[in-house]
């Protein structure tokens, strides 16, 4: 619904409307002056706030051209009351809004063909085509950023000297304010125009296409990350970077959507976003051996119809969840799970994979995870309650935040010896339910009070000189970040970054160790007894595992990423199916501390982080870490590198194989024949053929 402000704002854009037409059929300059300045800047704010309301306007047919139409409109009618009818004055406003109304058709029509124009076919970062092909800079921000609203607004100058004419009795202030409109508009549109043709504007589809081949066929890459999605699944692909970066072999990103490259986090490896099927199924990826998939999505076929690489479905997390053996997997070469329990899982729900296309890899994304030392007696127990989400569903075995979650937080914060809670939801908590979202709410509430209440209670004191020199610290931290953000961002639109997004090396190895340093700031510019809400990007959730000593969450692939700290953890059997049938179902819970609803059960896990001697649990965890995760040795990447060169071998097999038999087939004309039938895939990629696959 919007902020209060802007429910306000948007009140007097409603209600000035009416109240105009009233200061108009009265008439008075004065109220109409006053009304139109109200309504010019409660729907300037709506802009500037970028407000969901200004949507729901256009929704009920009051859009902005609308508003400002029906504004001059009124004016016209103040004339009209104040028997101006017959003056030169009134034929020229109705002449300036006519004129004015029409050359918004250009004002808009070029706009939108500078952006079309320099959207790029093929958007990329970190790969040189600078080098290769002319993208000029693109069209100062000011004339294209709310462009429609700074064409509408020069309508000022009309209103203005029209209102000082009729209160004035001066036909000179209103034409000078009507020529001032028309020049300025007239002006505007102008200087659109050498953005659409000539050297301002990027070179066609062919071209740019041609260069991004010409570049990979000089870069040679051998193994691809490809991901399509929502721009709220970009995390799927940000967990992959830095494995990507850590491979033997020449790597490279391929996105699908404009979305995704626009969050992607910053990363060395170079990274195409083709939004077009057609050419992505174009470009020439006959290097590529190995490509992998971090998501199951209808837009993966237009990549799984190339023969020449082996394909590989790698994830994006490791939990019993149905998603974690979708039948789609079935379609790739090979599965890759982070240890034995993800070859178990597709055993078992029998959707087609076969156990031998199934490789063991670890999880190369869990090694910033520090193993559990035991809590250091300077401080008290870090309990994180990390609950996922309530899913698309609305299954109550989903996420624990609704029927639990209070409960959970209730016995933390009251824990006897004291504990320190952390509270980090899942990103999309309560965007499907308002229950959820309710829940939320409250919990968060609650932690915040309860933070509050023990800032004050006395058994409680903070390092005060300690915690002044980590926010000093956390505040030159953020500066340097900052720096180094606006250096190293590219200004302008997509085709400009295209050309200029090459990632500075240095720079970004630099802002890796500020992280590392803004995190090991945050934590200490804040008691280490104090209660936290966590939300946003940073910390992120492994540092919360880092910083905890136990964690409650539901069944996500949190609880198994948080098995590799060997830490004492719950999780909350949320549908109640009853702890040995929750066990059953879940292995990931097999070494948890089971939690019903009630969260009665918390007292095992704290007396677990308590005394770790008597920790019922612990063999349990070591060996459910080497069944979930794989073992700690070979390292995980270790392992996954070599899982890619096995598998490039196999591809670089195939393919010679294939030449072989295609060399015979050219010896006999009807084994030419078979083989040609039996090639449809490559047959109709030479030809350009889509194989009737959308361009999507």
């Amino acid at each position: 619904m919007g902020s209060a402000a802007e429910l306000a704002a948007a009140a007097l854009v409603m209600l000035g409307f009416p109240a105009l037409m009233l200061a108009a059929l009265v008439p008075s300059v004065p109220a109409f002056a006053a009304l139109a300045a109200v309504t010019y800047l409660a729907d300037h704010y709506l802009h500037r706030k970028g407000s969901y309301l200004i949507n729901r306007l256009s929704k009920v047919r009051a859009g902005l051209s609308i508003r400002f139409l029906i504004r001059q409109l009124l004016l016209v009618l103040l004339l009209a009351r104040m028997s101006l009818s017959d003056d030169l004055i009134f034929y020229g406003a109705v002449a300036c809004f006519i004129a004015f109304y029409g050359l918004q058709a250009p004002h808009g029509a070029l706009v939108t063909l500078i952006r079309n124009r320099r959207r790029m076919p093929v958007a990329t970062r970190n790969i040189d085509l600078k080098s290769r092909i002319r993208i000029p800079d693109a069209p100062p921000r000011r004339l294209l950023h709310r462009s429609a609203e700074k064409m509408l607004h020069l309508d000022l100058f009309a209103v203005a000297g029209v209102l000082v004419a009729a209160q004035a009795d001066s036909a000179w202030f209103g034409f000078f304010g009507i020529g001032l409109t028309i020049v300025l508009g007239t002006g505007y549109v102008a200087v659109l125009l050498p953005f659409v043709r000539g050297r301002k504007t990027p070179p066609k589809a062919d071209v740019v296409l041609a260069a991004v081949d010409d570049w990979l066929a000089a870069y040679r890459p051998e193994t691809v990350l490809y991901f399509s999605g929502s721009r709220d699944s970009v995390y799927q692909v940000n967990m992959w970077l830095e494995t990507m970066e850590q491979l033997d072999t020449r790597p490279l990103i391929i996105l699908r959507e404009r979305a995704i490259l626009n969050n992607l986090a910053p990363t060395t490896v170079p990274v195409i976003c083709v939004p077009g099927g057609v050419h992505l199924m174009n470009l020439d990826l006959s290097t590529v051996r190995v490509a992998l998939y971090a998501a199951n999505v209808g837009k993966n076929i237009h990549l799984l119809r190339v023969p020449t690489m082996k394909h590989v479905f790698i994830g994006h997390g490791d939990s019993d969840k149905l998603a974690s053996v979708n039948p789609y997997s079935k379609v790739y070469d090979e599965v890759w799970t982070a240890g034995r329990a993800g070859r178990d899982r597709y055993a078992i729900a029998d959707v087609g994979v076969r156990d031998d296309d199934i490789v063991e890899v670890g999880r190369p994304q869990l090694a910033p995870i520090q193993t559990w030392q035991g809590v250091p007696g300077d401080r008290i127990p870090t309990v994180l309650y990390a609950p996922t989400w309530e899913g698309w569903d609305g299954n109550p075995g989903n996420t624990s935040i609704v029927l639990a979650g209070e409960n959970i937080v209730t016995r933390l914060v009251t824990a006897d010896p004291p504990v320190r809670v952390l509270y980090k939801p899942h990103p999309f908590t309560g965007t499907v339910s308002k229950d959820a979202k309710a829940a939320h709410q409250r919990i968060a509430a609650l932690v915040e009070k309860s933070a509050a209440e023990r800032a004050a209670d006395p058994r409680f004191t903070a390092d005060s000189d300690a915690m002044a020199a980590a926010k000093a610290e956390l505040t030159r931290i953020e500066a340097r970040l900052a720096e180094l953000a606006g250096a190293g961002g590219t200004k302008g639109d997509e085709a400009v970054a295209t050309r200029d997004g090459i990632v500075d090396v240095h720079r970004h190895e630099e802002i890796a160790r500020l992280r590392a340093e803004w995190n090991t700031a945050y934590w200490r510019s804040f008691p280490s007894y104090e209660h936290r809400v966590i939300t946003g990007a940073q910390p992120r959730l492994y540092d919360c595992f880092n910083v905890s000593d136990a964690m409650v969450s539901d069944i996500s692939s949190v609880v198994s990423d948080f098995i590799a700290s060997g830490k004492p953890y719950a999780v909350t059997d949320s549908g109640e199916l009853g702890a040995e049938e929750f066990k059953r179902q879940n292995t990931a819970v097999r070494a948890a501390v089971i939690l019903a609803n009630d969260a009665a059960g918390l007292g095992g896990l704290l007396d677990a982080v308590r005394d770790p001697s008597a920790d019922p649990l612990a063999d349990a965890r070591t060996e459910l870490k080497r069944y979930l995760l794989g073992p700690d040795e070979p390292k995980s990447i270790d392992q996954f590198n070599a899982a890619v060169g096995d598998l490039a071998l196999k591809a670089e097999a195939r393919n010679v194989g294939q030449e072989s038999r295609l060399g015979a087939a050219n010896a006999d004309p009807a084994e030419s024949a078979e083989l040609t039938n039996a090639l449809p895939g490559q047959r109709a990629a030479s030809a350009g053929d889509t194989d009737g696959v959308s361009a999507g």
